[in-house]
């Protein structure tokens, strides 16, 4: 299957919401084809958001390259450097000539996207650290379902104290205590025990539910002009757009970590920073590619004024704390566009910026509980428990679409010197997927089994072995997707910049 983003067809229809929401010129929508068939297992075009988010990121890159190339010089070296100019009001590309479309095309293999919705990592004689976690996962409760999130140790102790229990020997302790509660009531108790849990909705519960109609109400993408610099700088190399930015990563898991992955991948400098206390250790090997790691506890006012200083010299920065958290300390948006002007500011949210869910904990697969995602899989497959989608696509899509902001961010200061703040959440990803469901488009044909030539033949010298990494599934022609750093553990760096 071969088919342009212009033509009238699911993944380029997604690709359309996506860059609309990005403010990216439509004209460029012609620039993305798509090719491949087949598709993860759902009753939702998963692969087909897969696809469109990632290509929605490679088109964001070739929008900036329009931008490198209208507003800097080049020596003859192939560096560009941006003017000192600012002030100009933005205005999108014009539409692209025939010779720069054709050098500026992006195409995204379907298949391809899909395997990286799950694990790009191929380890060469190992396997990956694995966490055991007998407490996670969905428990039928006295009047309908719950998943139970505790992939942390503070997460599972609440649930555990939620439930009043000691010392549950396995899944069944865990499994009886829940039989005997209401969903709402655990969720309830759960979340005030400091704890992660939701209820399975239906689609039409969420859409009566006050925070679904919140989130449904809310933009794909908010958007917000942020604070000017006083003399933009950026030396480029085309070949390697980001080389010589900073990224500062303020993220977990999955969406936010995937989208600074892909910024290393173009040459940003990333800085990952965690508290002290939390640990990833099957996802470090995935999600920490391209990334220097390490810890500060912004609680502590040395560790706080640290971050701050790195803050200073950062392009782009990337979090996912709770609205209130960062507020708290007085470090909300306003300041920290003063800390540093003509910062890109990108941060996510799982149930959305308003509504009375906005400071809630959550991860993608409680938000396929909440949003009915898990109960239209469980429909479909004709099951008697919750069926959430094959790979965790609310995370990865948000963090695609979080990348195409942070790029489309730096396009507009490089145009005119001006930051930008952006914010996406895993609800309101999951709300486009939702437009997906049964969809007259949707095929029924299987992806093709992985193969060896689906791996890029470059050994990565991970900390925990060698290992290979599939193709990148979003080619733009003369840019070529590679990382400086290897994947390693959390905490394992300096709080420094390394240039």
């Amino acid at each position: 299957m071969s088919s342009t983003a212009n033509s009238n067809n699911l993944p380029a229809q997604l690709l359309k919401a996506i860059w609309d929401a990005a403010q990216g010129n439509e004209h460029l929508l012609n620039r993305v084809t798509f090719n491949g068939a087949g598709e993860l297992p759902s009753v939702f075009a998963v692969t087909d958001l897969a696809a469109a988010s990632m290509g929605a990121a490679g088109l964001a890159l070739s929008s900036l390259l329009d931008a490198m190339d209208s507003t800097v010089t080049c020596d003859s070296t192939g560096t560009v450097s941006a003017p000192a100019e600012v002030g100009v009001a933005f205005k999108p590309a014009a539409a692209p000539t025939s010779r720069s479309a054709s050098i500026k095309t992006v195409t995204v293999d379907r298949r391809l996207a899909s395997f990286w919705f799950a694990y790009s990592l191929r380890p060469i004689g190992w396997k990956p650290p694995s966490a055991e976690d007998f407490v996670m996962g969905d428990y039928e409760t006295s009047d309908g379902w719950i998943r139970l999130h505790t992939n942390a140790p503070h997460h599972r102790a609440a649930a555990v104290r939620a439930l009043g229990l000691n010392a549950p020997s396995g899944r069944a302790d865990i499994a009886q205590a829940v039989a005997t509660w209401s969903a709402d009531a655990l969720e309830a108790k759960v979340l005030a025990e400091g704890g992660c849990a939701a209820t399975m909705r239906s689609w039409q519960e969420w859409q009566a539910h006050p925070q679904g109609q919140a989130v449904l109400s809310e933009p794909l993408l908010h958007w917000q002009s942020g604070a000017e610099m006083a003399k933009p700088k950026w030396s480029l190399n085309r070949s390697r757009p980001l080389q010589g930015l900073k990224v500062l990563d303020m993220t977990r898991v999955l969406a936010g970590p995937s989208a600074t992955r892909m910024l290393a991948g173009v040459g940003a400098e990333v800085l990952r920073i965690d508290p002290p206390w939390w640990d990833e250790p099957t996802l470090a090997p995935e999600m920490t590619l391209g990334k220097r790691c390490t810890r500060l506890d912004l609680r502590n006012p040395s560790e706080r004024e640290r971050w701050i200083s790195l803050l200073s010299e950062a392009d782009v920065l990337v979090h996912g704390y709770r609205s209130d958290a960062l507020s708290s300390l007085g470090l909300d948006a306003a300041q920290r566009q003063k800390i540093r002007p003509g910062l890109v500011d990108i941060s996510l949210d799982a149930y959305g910026f308003t509504g009375p869910w906005k400071q809630r904990r959550g991860f993608d697969s409680l938000v396929q509980m909440s949003m009915g995602i898990a109960h239209a899989g469980q429909q479909f497959a004709g099951s008697t428990q919750p069926k959430p989608l094959p790979v965790q696509a609310l995370d990865h899509a948000t963090g695609y679409i979080l990348a195409t902001a942070a790029l489309r961010g730096l396009e507009i200061r490089l145009r005119t010197g001006v930051g930008s703040i952006a914010r996406a959440s895993l609800a309101r990803t999951g709300a486009l997927l939702m437009t997906t469901l049964n969809h007259p488009e949707k095929s029924n044909q299987a992806l093709a089994p992985e193969t060896e030539f689906d791996q890029a033949p470059a050994i990565e010298d991970s900390y925990w072995g060698a290992a290979r990494r599939l193709h990148w599934p979003a080619a733009l022609a003369g840019i070529a997707m590679q990382w400086d750093e290897p994947s390693g553990p959390l905490g394992s760096s300096e709080a420094t910049w390394k240039q």
